[in-house]
């Protein structure tokens, strides 16, 4: 599904720079909470069989019961949403089930940094510095655990016999006359070795 330009349009109606895209209270962090929220209000309506403003009657006796906050770290840092409350406490929604704290893609990034060889403690600081998130060690090991026994299958696998592998190296230089030109002789160029001439 495409967004149409006039809904970009009033979008960015007031935009005057980068921060009011990807700033702690930019355009993209509004969406993705607006987007969130509008998706938890979809799933109600689903399982309950009314929309939340429906004046007819309703099919089931479980009902609507308020909302709670929940806050969720965020690849646009933290994301406080408003999750909608069944009166028999039997809804759970799929895109931020219950107990989760991470919005989707929050993971990736602390798996990807522990594959780089990151300890915890560098991984919640970098989420700090950059995100302005506070991770526990202990739920950076949560996430990491999940792929812990991928990753040391993957190390003590056994190696092939054989290995095709292709080097490849070349340096490009300026040739006049059979020399290389000195206003474009490369520092690294040792003058000791003989320079190939094309003919």
């Amino acid at each position: 599904m495409a967004i149409t330009k006039e809904v970009l349009d009033e979008l960015l109606k007031d935009y005057k720079g980068p921060e009011d895209i990807t700033g702690p209270d930019g355009l993209l962090k509004q969406l993705t909470k607006a987007v969130i929220e509008r998706t938890i209000q979809a799933e109600m309506t689903e399982q309950l069989g009314y929309d939340k403003s429906d004046p007819a009657a309703k099919a089931t006796p479980n009902r609507r019961n308020g909302t709670s906050k929940k806050t969720l770290r965020s690849d646009q840092g933290p994301l406080t949403i408003e999750v909608p409350r069944d009166r028999e406490g039997v809804f759970e929604p799929a895109i931020v089930p219950k107990h989760q704290r991470e919005f989707k893609g929050f993971d990736d990034k602390v798996l990807s940094m522990y594959a780089r060889g990151m300890t915890t403690r560098e991984i919640a600081g970098h989420l700090k510095e950059i995100y302005g998130v506070d991770v526990s060690p202990e739920l950076i090991s949560r996430a990491t655990d999940s792929v812990k026994e991928l990753l040391d299958e993957w190390r003590s696998r056994s190696l092939e016999s054989f290995y095709p592998v292709v080097f490849l190296d070349a340096l490009a230089a300026n040739i006049k006359d059979g020399v290389i030109a000195d206003d474009k002789m490369p520092e690294f160029a040792d003058e000791n070795l003989p320079v190939p001439v094309q003919e």
